[in-house]
């Protein structure tokens, strides 16, 4: 039999306090520094794990910002930004790898050695830091990828401009990164719904649409089943015709006639 193809799990959504707490759970020895600018990195700037990684010192410019993306998917070159916060996390690394005597010429995101770090780690990394910061969510490093997009969707940005900074050669790629409700979007919409409790016919207590209870004796709690009566009514001529009636309960037709 051939074999089942692994269930593709929906990416979720991270909010800003879920972010930071990842990066406030990094610890804080040397890898510390480290780790906290790869977050920032990811989140701030939407990188691939493999754009992320490949980073040099040079490719970064503290004073405007600037993250040069040398080789993208497709080869592709493109400029990305990251804002002050996140740029401090990046200078407070450099400032550490200075402290190391790690070499200008290893990678942005090295080892302590200076040697190369690879996806393996960060896919080991977040579940853990994700573990320690309380949060049920499966974090991996395209979620933050798909958390910046869905920001800036909210921010009003453009949608070519996320499309640049994503580095997406067709929009409808871009598009499928903001298809994605998030979970304080999902309330908003719940809450602008209208009250149920004012809709006649409800019972608030319940929450259910409140239903007229049969009257029923002590005795005998099933309704008298439905007696067929016939009258006799006055048709054209003087002759008679007799119309049957039905579901009238027995002495409710008044005097025989």
């Amino acid at each position: 039999m051939p074999k089942r193809k692994p269930r593709k799990q929906p990416v979720e959504i991270l909010t800003v306090d879920e972010c930071r707490a990842l990066i406030r759970h990094c610890g804080r020895g040397e890898t510390s520094f480290r780790n906290r600018a790869i977050i920032a990195v990811l989140w701030r700037a939407g990188l691939r794990v493999s754009e992320c990684l490949d980073l040099r010192p040079k490719d970064v410019e503290i004073k405007t910002g600037a993250v040069r993306v040398l080789h993208g998917k497709g080869d592709r070159a493109r400029t990305v930004g990251l804002d002050v916060d996140a740029m401090t996390h990046v200078e407070r690394w450099l400032e550490k790898r200075r402290e190391l005597g790690l070499p200008r010429s290893a990678r942005l995101f090295c080892t302590l050695q200076g040697g190369r770090l690879w996806g393996t780690y960060i896919r080991q990394l977040l579940p853990r830091l994700a573990r320690r910061a309380g949060i049920d969510k499966r974090v991996h490093a395209h979620a933050f990828r798909h958390t910046f997009a869905v920001e800036l969707s909210n921010e009003n940005r453009p949608l070519h401009v996320i499309q640049a900074l994503l580095g997406h050669e067709d929009l409808t790629t871009t598009s499928g990164y903001l298809k994605h409700l998030g979970p304080r979007e999902a309330l908003d919409v719940i809450r602008s719904r209208p009250r149920w409790e004012s809709v006649p016919g409800t019972d608030a207590r319940q929450g259910v649409l409140a239903l007229p209870e049969a009257h029923t004796t002590s005795t005998d709690r099933r309704a008298p089943p439905p007696q067929q009566t016939s009258l006799p009514l006055a048709g054209r001529g003087g002759a008679r015709s007799v119309l049957a009636l039905a579901l009238v309960p027995k002495g409710r037709l008044g005097p025989k006639q």
